[in-house]
């Protein structure tokens, strides 16, 4: 569904990834792990079209998407949950869920999809007319969600989901990861938690300073000393 090649991306003079090659297979949960600063955040915004690669080429379902803007990119039904969740903290939990829907052409089915948020996440239901700002980090998480589901994506990019939430809710959203495969949605998750993500992935990859420097099924990869050693403390 998503293969890249040979992408590099840079911040001025500063390379940040190098050479990454990477295929995601539709209906899979792909995982990559890495330290803070392997250029995991930078390669999920250079997918959603956030950022521009200096050198490679993505293809999304066969076409080539590196030279599109992050508007057209959501129009094909790629979605990007960023880092940190980014509710709109001035709009309510609502308008918010509204906001998932703006690159859609069904606009009448719209409303429906929302109900089906609110059946998704009571909480969010109950707080309908609050504004996002002051929801918990558990609700916003569950707000970055809904506003993504809402766009109908076919592979959605996940960024740290477990980023600074409580062991119990951080479970929740990894049982909502797999009800979302198990609906037919690809995706690829970065996630610090690097037990929770080889545990949830198919397949995962090891990023390390802007390259790809090992691979393997999740299991191969939570059994793996190095990786043990390095990123699950162990």
């Amino acid at each position: 569904m998503l293969s890249l090649r040979g992408i590099r991306v840079g911040y001025g003079a500063v390379e940040v990834i190098r050479n990454v090659d990477l295929d995601v297979p539709k209906g899979a949960i792909i995982t990559l792990i890495g330290a803070n600063g392997a250029g995991k955040t930078t390669l999920l915004n250079t997918i959603s079209g956030l950022l521009r690669p200096t050198a490679g080429e993505i293809h999304f379902r066969g076409q080539r998407i590196d030279g599109l803007g992050p508007d057209q990119v959501v129009r094909r039904r790629l979605v990007h949950v960023p880092e940190g969740r980014k509710v709109f903290r001035n709009l309510t939990v609502h308008e918010c869920l509204q906001m998932g829907a703006v690159s859609r052409a069904d606009r009448a089915s719209v409303p429906q999809d929302i109900a089906a948020m609110y059946a998704r996440f009571p909480r969010l239901a109950e707080r309908r007319t609050q504004l996002a700002g002051t929801l918990s980090g558990g609700e916003q998480q569950m707000l970055a969600f809904g506003r993504a589901l809402v766009a109908k994506p076919d592979l959605l990019l996940l960024d740290e989901p477990s980023m600074g939430l409580a062991p119990m809710v951080v479970q929740s959203i990894a049982d909502l990861i797999g009800e979302i495969r198990s609906q037919g949605v690809t995706i690829l998750l970065i996630e610090q938690n690097a037990e929770l993500a080889l545990s949830l992935a198919d397949f995962g990859h090891v990023l390390d300073l802007g390259r790809i420097t090992l691979s393997g099924t999740g299991a191969e990869l939570l059994a793996n000393d190095a990786v043990r050693q390095t990123y699950l403390g162990a």
